[in-house]
């Protein structure tokens, strides 16, 4: 486990910052996936239940493009699936925001009333607002290193304010934002649930011992990504199974006449291919009969309808291919099946299109069945469970982050966990 402190440590009735990654695909103005709130609520109603007063910072989108919005939904969303009200506050460290944390009311006494009644009786609990859109306010862009992001207007303003800083955003951990790295230099500072859940089992491969063999599925579009990823866990997988554009890579590095860019096709292979060509080739030569790549690859057919061909029986590649085929999925179910440990990094296909869901539906419910340890991350992967019901008891986590649970995989070091560790070495000194 990492070396920094968490929530569970504090006295009840603190007054606490909290970052959390509510960041959510946006579409005519509204948010349309509420899978990080879901997680990130829990944390906000354990810290309340313990009478704690939170002032809680988040961002949506980035400056320029049209998911870049205010948090107010943000605040709706939340207090309806933390059950009271977290009152959204339209500055991050303005008069207004200053103000509105001032009036923030811990409760030192709610631990002793008991987490049942804590959580129907707000008398009982801490207060909560949602600051503004931390991307809005100057100090948290760009990435600089922490000692300079402590120096921003933003952290010195707000720091003297609370008690301790509270890092419940894994999923952005690997940003050296303000709002991330800088607090940390000058703050007690601790893990929230969702960061220590999400640090403890992405790490959890490379640490743990198994019984059995360890599988990793990977797929996706960035041929470095899983490169990286495979030279990490060398020692640590056994067999790789391969989908995606990555896996087509991979088949035209062992000669067959996929992986190509079509004319009227999105250009994902090419300079993919190019760029990573000596590197896939390595790969190969080193883990051999290790690394499983697709037999059959789903298209579109004239009338609209999936169709597959055999790799073996292509000869020029002229339709896109969406997804594994189904010999191809029932190679991998028992290599699944029979595993001691999976982790899944991407997507098989386009799962998002029910026609090519397939593969990674499939795959993920051989995994879930089993016996195995699994570990589903990577981007938007883990959302294929609950999009098609797959059972979520029968994984062990379903990851939340995409860049920070990849560099968990291929051994970079996070910059928000190296902030808490930093913070914690000079709490403990």
């Amino acid at each position: 486990m990492a070396a920094f402190h968490t929530t569970d440590e504090l006295d009840p009735g603190q007054r606490l910052l909290v970052r959390i990654d509510v960041n959510a695909p946006i579409e005519d103005g509204e948010v349309q996936s509420t899978r990080r709130f879901e997680r990130h609520a829990e944390s906000i109603r354990e810290l309340l239940d313990a009478g704690h007063a939170l002032a809680i910072m988040a961002h949506q989108g980035r400056p320029g493009r049209d998911t870049f919005t205010g948090l107010e939904q943000h605040a709706f969303i939340l207090s309806d699936l933390v059950g009271e009200e977290i009152e959204y506050v339209p500055s991050t460290f303005g008069e207004e925001a200053v103000e509105a944390i001032a009036d923030l009311e811990p409760n030192p006494d709610a631990a002793s009333a008991g987490a049942e009644d804590a959580a129907g009786d707000a008398d009982t609990t801490g207060e909560a607002i949602l600051l503004e859109n931390v991307r809005m306010t100057d100090g948290e862009l760009p990435e600089e290193p922490p000692e300079v992001k402590a120096q921003t207007e933003f952290v010195r303003t707000l720091a003297k304010a609370f008690d301790g800083y509270v890092n419940d955003g894994y999923s952005v951990a690997h940003r050296s934002h303000a709002s991330i790295v800088g607090f940390p230099e000058v703050m007690d500072s601790y893990a929230g649930p969702v960061m220590a859940d999400e640090y403890e089992y992405n790490t959890s491969v490379e640490r743990r011992e198994f019984d059995g063999d360890v599988t990793m599925v990977l797929g996706g579009t960035k041929a470095e990504d899983v490169i990286a990823a495979m030279d990490h866990l060398e020692d640590t997988v056994d067999t790789f199974l391969l989908g995606g554009v990555v896996g087509e890579l991979f088949l035209r590095a062992r000669g067959h006449p996929v992986g190509h860019d079509l004319e009227d096709g999105p250009d994902l292979y090419d300079e993919n291919y190019e760029k990573n060509e000596d590197l896939i080739a390595d790969v190969l030569d080193r883990f051999g009969d290790r690394i499983e790549t697709p037999v059959d690859l789903a298209y579109e057919d004239e009338n609209g309808e999936r169709a597959e061909h055999a790799v073996v029986d292509v000869e020029e590649k002229t339709v896109s291919y969406m997804d594994i085929g189904h010999e191809t999925v029932e190679a991998y179910r028992p290599i699944v099946e029979d595993s001691a440990a999976v982790l899944v990094k991407g997507a098989l296909g386009v799962f998002e299109d029910e026609r090519f869901s397939y593969g990674t539906v499939e795959v993920l419910r051989a995994a879930g069945e089993s016996d195995a340890f699994c570990v589903v991350g990577g981007g938007d992967t883990a959302r294929t469970v609950p999009m098609y019901d797959l059972d979520p008891a029968g994984f062990d986590h379903l990851s939340i982050a995409g860049g920070a649970y990849l560099q968990a995989l291929t051994g970079e070091g996070l910059v928000g966990v190296d902030a808490l560790e930093r913070a914690a070495e000079r709490m403990d000194g």
